[in-house]
């Protein structure tokens, strides 16, 4: 089977959960045996895992004729991508876009993340989507959160082949009911034209059918999963806190969706219980000032740290250096993060409103409001040391059970009956 596969963001070049998501798929479907994958990414850089996959760099498929040599292609995008699928791609350009802006391969750029020209970039993507449609075989269109749906859809036009979306989140959940409507249009544009809508959770399912108004029947719960740790990261040691200061942590975007605000506002509470105990607020985005400014409001600033943006082995360091992570999310369609933390043997606390919660039972739950009851949970753990252990015990066992390759199993069935094969 032959997927063509839209996505944003792919590690190692994170900017959110999205790209871990996308990699964790991609290599769920590859553990099946008989699924290739041709991946379509905005701005690859070249240091991608390609074991599961064909990554097609958008920034190097011509849109307009250019009259270039091999050597030429070789040196401006040979470590992107193969000079021959440049002159393959060129030999489908469909119309004269010679009135966009492009370079001198006759391709767009793109700045790669979440520039302030987004929607520019989700059409122009959309664009070079219907070249690479045309170029490549394919049984079905998989594309990854709204920013790929007019691609998708893009592609299902000039193929007739299936299209099946993978709703990551929707602007319900990113604006706590203030959406967007430009961006509620194309997320609805794409369940429309949908053939199967794959969702990260229940939560989410039931978003996607009564504020988006779709068939119930071609929506499907798809949980993610966690990949087994690198060995490097496994490694990392686990301090011995027993006795000492408590570390309690929030890793995530400083956004709304994220409740940031209520982990803040418990850590007070627990703070006026007991002074030993240091927060951790990692990660960036538009609410870190304010944070800042009302953790020195409450007056426990001494006891606050935000060390920024993490990734990669930065995220595990600070995860085994917690005692409890704390996700007080307003609404989290899934939330990979808990699931990464409990994987290093952290005690974890996540909010009632988030979809992760539908496959975890080793963990504390709590209404994100409530943060009376969230200060309670970070206390306990932080003063009983048999629910620490539990927690850091039972919670590692069951996450280690929730792997992507059965998720990649569920999706290559879903496949096939999507594609009438099963």
């Amino acid at each position: 089977m032959k997927v063509l596969m839209f996505g944003w963001e792919y590690p190692p070049h994170v900017f959110g959960g999205l790209a871990t998501a996308n990699f964790g798929i991609s290599q769920g479907l590859h553990a099946q045996g008989d699924v290739d994958i041709t991946l379509c990414l905005p701005h690859p850089f070249g240091d991608e895992d390609r074991s599961a996959c064909k990554i097609v760099a958008m920034n190097s498929v011509p849109i307009a004729w250019r009259d270039v040599n091999h050597d030429y292609v070789q040196q401006r995008v040979g470590n992107i991508m193969n000079p021959d699928d440049y002159f393959r791609y060129r030999d489908h350009i469909y119309a004269d876009f010679n009135y966009m802006h492009v370079n001198d391969l006759g391709c767009m750029d793109f700045a790669g993340g979440y520039p302030l020209n987004l929607h520019d970039e989700i059409n122009n993507y959309s664009i070079i989507a219907g070249v690479v449609a045309r170029s490549e075989e394919f049984d079905i269109i998989h594309a990854h959160d709204w920013l790929t749906f007019p691609a998708g859809i893009h592609a299902k036009r000039v193929s007739g082949k299936p299209l099946c979306i993978h709703v990551h989140a929707t602007d319900f959940d990113r604006s706590r009911g203030k959406v967007n409507p430009t961006v509620y249009a194309i997320e609805k544009d794409g369940m429309d034209n949908a053939d199967c809508i794959m969702c990260v959770s229940e939560l989410t399912r039931q978003t996607v059918i009564h504020q988006y108004h779709q068939d119930p029947r071609k929506c499907f719960a798809m949980h993610n999963a966690v990949y087994p740790l690198k060995q490097e990261w496994q490694d990392i040691p686990r301090p011995n806190h027993k006795g000492k200061e408590k570390v309690v942590t929030f890793l995530g975007r400083l956004t709304m969706q994220k409740g940031p605000e209520y982990f803040v506002e418990a850590a007070n509470m627990v703070l006026h219980r007991t002074r030993n105990v240091r927060f951790c607020m990692a990660g960036s985005g538009d609410m870190m000032d304010q944070m800042i400014y009302l953790a020195a409001e409450r007056g426990i600033a001494d006891r606050f740290h935000f060390p920024g943006f993490m990734r990669g082995k930065q995220v595990y360091e600070c995860l085994k250096d917690s005692d409890v992570y704390v996700m007080p999310s307003v609404s989290e369609p899934f939330g990979i993060s808990p699931l990464e933390a409990m994987q290093c043997g952290t005690p974890t606390i996540i909010s009632k409103q988030s979809g992760c919660g539908e496959i975890l039972s080793n963990c504390i739950k709590v209404d994100y409001w409530d943060i009376h009851a969230l200060a309670d949970a970070i206390y306990s753990i932080c003063h009983n040391e048999s629910l620490f252990d539990y927690l850091s015990e039972e919670g590692k066992k069951e996450v280690d059970q929730i792997t992507w390759e059965k998720v990649g199993a569920r999706i290559k069935d879903l496949y096939l009956k999507t594609l009438g094969w099963k």
